[in-house]
């Protein structure tokens, strides 16, 4: 389903010594705050400002800045070269990144305000990676990492593709590492609507303090960001610090010069809204853990009526049945069956557009380029031109047969305008590719919630969420099944905690046709 995710990040990586050691000079911060991004609404309001404060504060404890404001990813790769030039064996460095993140394959990226997201693998292409970032700094000598990231809200990329995890992953860094995230591992929490984040307010209070320890630092951080919120953000922190640092060290450390990076973001055209479904590669893993998975279970197949129980999850050796969609019995609850109530824009009204325009000319100079076949179709989804992408689909899939994800975007907006049987046929065909692919799962779950196969619906559910236990579209799409076949406190709990993952699911699904 489309995932519409916001993240502000804020990422701070500093590498001290102990205060008594380090001279001003030895102290290097990098500060960036990216709020410009062209796939949001509208412009963050807290990166700027809170990057001006954090720059402001670091200078004051001896730290040598540059700073970066929305910065492209040519911008971000070259203040980062800059940081890396500077590092000299027991060097203190700091990097402080307030914008979008993404979590993808159990990393952390930083987005540039340029990036191209529409697949998780353009996530690894132009995000920067918080891991390899650190592990870049530790490589130059550095004796101390610190990496404070505020980046757990929804950005505009995440619903391009459902194989995903809200927020941010754990992050596996090197010895003398301290990382701070402003809330829980893949978790997410809402803007305060004010100029500035409640996580770096309550950062820069501690961060005051003369001598106080870095460690210390950022666990009254915690607290107080904990407490302020009533504790509905709750900050999350890593340390293998071997050493004692202090962000303010006593004795009126000299404050050095201000080298500036501010660097405008290029502005290129602004890509279209997140299409409902795109996948890129095998779903990952949850990332509340840093080990990898035991194999889940593979799909339930699935009964012909509602009124029957699905059997058990066959071994994962063996591929979903494929079963026929038959009418709802009499007894089924209503279900709204309809297209969602959005425009159905022409190809001509949809001409202009910079993403389908550049894709269209593409594949006027080659017809068989399915890729591009694939990336238009998601895109007249995400514009709600569903007729126009189950064409781009149906293309595709006659140059590449095996294409998974094309038949589960298919399916997905096949579902959406209530072309049931078909849509269960491509759900089926993209599970006896890839069982236990997590996004036909939810999408198969979606199609049977919306033909009143409530039993089936919550038994894809169920397989989708083993999987992917913060699969917010499945937890919500189980909800609503549970409730509808009499489970009325189960679903309540799934529908309250999928809106607490996300508060724009119910409008989500309304726009689904289901509700």
């Amino acid at each position: 389903m489309r995932i519409r995710l916001a993240l502000l990040a804020t990422l701070i990586f500093s590498i001290a010594l102990p205060a008594a050691s380090v001279a001003a000079g030895d102290r290097f911060a990098l500060v960036i705050g990216n709020a410009k991004y062209p796939d949001a609404d509208a412009p963050l309001k807290e990166p700027i400002n809170d990057a001006r404060d954090v720059a402001d504060e670091l200078k004051r404890g001896g730290f040598t800045v540059e700073v970066g404001e929305n910065l492209t990813g040519d911008g971000m790769r070259r203040a980062f070269d800059k940081l890396y030039s500077k590092i000299k064996p027991g060097a203190v460095a700091l990097i402080f990144f307030s914008g979008y993140g993404i979590q993808s394959n159990r990393q952390s990226y930083m987005i540039p305000v340029d990036a191209q997201i529409w697949a998780e693998a353009d996530v690894r292409r132009d995000g920067f990676s918080l891991e390899t970032v650190l592990g870049e700094i530790n490589s130059r000598g550095a004796g101390v990492k610190i990496a404070l990231i505020d980046a757990s809200r929804r950005n505009p990329f995440e619903r391009r593709f459902r194989s995903f995890s809200a927020g941010l992953a754990p992050v596996i860094a090197p010895n003398g590492t301290l990382v701070m995230y402003s809330a829980a591992l893949s978790s997410v929490v809402s803007d305060n609507g004010s100029d500035h984040s409640l996580f770096v307010r309550e950062l820069l209070k501690e961060i005051r303090t003369p001598d106080l320890m870095a460690e210390e630092t950022l666990n009254r951080t915690r607290v107080g960001v904990t407490r302020a919120s009533r504790q509905e953000q709750v900050p999350w922190i890593s340390s293998s610090l071997a050493e004692d640092f202090s962000f303010s060290p006593g004795g009126g450390t000299p404050q050095p010069e201000n080298a500036a990076v501010a660097e405008a973001a290029a502005t290129p055209p602004p890509p279209p809204p997140a299409p409902p479904v795109q996948t890129a590669t095998a779903p990952t893993s949850p990332a509340q853990t840093a080990t990898a998975p035991t194999p889940p279970p593979a799909p339930p197949t699935q009964t012909a009526t509602a009124a029957t129980p699905p059997p058990a999850p066959p071994a994962p050796s063996q591929k979903p049945a494929e079963i026929t969609l038959p009418p709802p019995p009499p007894s089924a609850p209503t279900v709204i069956q309809t297209a969602p109530s959005q425009p159905n824009p022409t190809t001509a009204a949809l001409a202009d557009d910079p993403t389908i325009k550049g894709l269209s000319e593409k594949l006027d100079k080659n017809p068989d380029d399915a890729a591009a076949l694939y990336r238009r179709g998601q895109v007249y989804a995400s514009k709600g031109a569903y007729e126009l992408a189950v064409k781009d689909f149906t293309n595709s899939l006659r140059l590449n047969p095996k294409d998974v994800e094309a038949y589960n975007n298919r399916c997905w907006v096949r579902t959406v305008i209530g072309d049931l049987p078909a849509a269960l046929k491509d759900c089926n065909e993209a599970l006896r590719l890839r069982p236990n692919f997590v996004d036909a799962l939810d999408s198969r779950g979606l199609m049977n919630l919306k033909s009143g196969q409530n039993k089936n619906a919550i038994a894809d559910f169920d397989a989708a969420l083993k999987i992917n236990p913060r699969l917010t579209s499945s937890l919500y799409g189980r909800g609503l099944a549970k409730k509808r076949n009499g489970a009325i406190a189960e679903g309540d709990l799934d529908i309250a905690n999928a809106k607490a993952m996300d508060p724009n699911i119910v409008k989500e699904f309304a726009e689904y046709g289901v509700q």
